[in-house]
């Protein structure tokens, strides 16, 4: 085995934890009734059927919209799973237009493993 430089870790680790937050993490913030705007970047028809309480639908092809992001609050944004990088994407791209932004770790699928509230 590899041994990885101790200096690299430390960078990677505390720049994921400034960047990503956990679906506890997330529900703690929410039962806190913190600031914080959740963006479901999935497909309309997958949002519909079922999301984070208070997300807002927000497809790729919407995007360059920008309407339902705010630059006062952290946008935590999600999209299926663990594998899926689309809430990756979407958070470089508002990122790149000065939102302030996190990706859930997990997405909407390790919301629901947690068995935390979803609404239709």
């Amino acid at each position: 085995m590899l041994l990885t430089s101790p200096r690299k870790a430390w960078k990677y680790f505390e720049s994921k934890m400034e960047f990503t937050t956990g679906p506890v993490e997330l529900k703690q913030m929410m039962d806190d009734g913190e600031n914080i705007n959740i963006i479901d970047v999935r497909k309309p028809q997958d949002y519909q059927q079922s999301h984070v309480p208070g997300a807002i639908n927000l497809p790729k092809e919407n995007w360059s919209v920008h309407v339902s992001l705010s630059k006062d609050k952290m946008n935590i944004i999600y999209c299926y799973s663990e594998d899926c990088h689309l809430a990756a994407d979407a958070a470089r791209h508002f990122a790149e237009h000065a939102f302030p932004v996190m990706e859930l770790q997990g997405g909407f699928e390790g919301w629901r493993q947690r068995n935390f509230p979803t609404e239709s």
